[in-house]
């Protein structure tokens, strides 16, 4: 089973690398800026947000702004292998509800948090300049499950 941890500072390449690999794989989005530069946005927004990291090396991320529960991002370099889903139960912990954007080709994102309780609340404009439109998803915690 890959670990998962508490992000640092230095995971910030790491996970740029895998955001910069994935965005450019997608052929759906344009002008993709370059590992550094995306290490820059990370590193800024590192002390304000709940990361984690899962594997060593870093083949994935989860993002979290604690201020609002909008989960930022959540990037794996190889889905389909569980790990997603365990990131996905840490975003849940001690809390009741999470939203996150998701580009609305991204088809398969969308099948996964649908599993995961998701409901798609709204459509929005693309987040920049040659990027597809997005979907919001919210999640409430159950009754239930509480």
């Amino acid at each position: 089973m890959i670990p998962i941890r508490a992000a640092t500072l230095d995971d910030m390449p790491a996970c740029a690398r895998i955001v910069h690999d994935w965005e450019t794989g997608t052929g759906y989005i344009q002008g993709t800026p370059d590992v550094d530069t995306l290490t820059g946005y990370l590193a800024e927004a590192f002390p304000v947000r709940d990361m984690h990291v899962a594997g060593d090396p870093v083949e994935g991320y989860l993002s979290i702004d604690p201020s609002s529960n909008r989960i930022g991002a959540i990037y794996l370099a190889r889905p389909g292998q569980g790990t997603g889903k365990r990131l996905m139960d840490l975003a849940k912990e001690g809390r009741d509800t999470l939203w996150l954007t998701v580009y609305a080709p991204n088809t398969r994102a969308q099948a996964f948090y649908r599993r995961e309780g998701f409901t798609e609340t709204a459509r929005l404009d693309a987040d920049r300049d040659g990027a597809p439109p997005m979907l919001r998803m919210d999640w409430t915690r159950s009754e239930v499950a509480k």
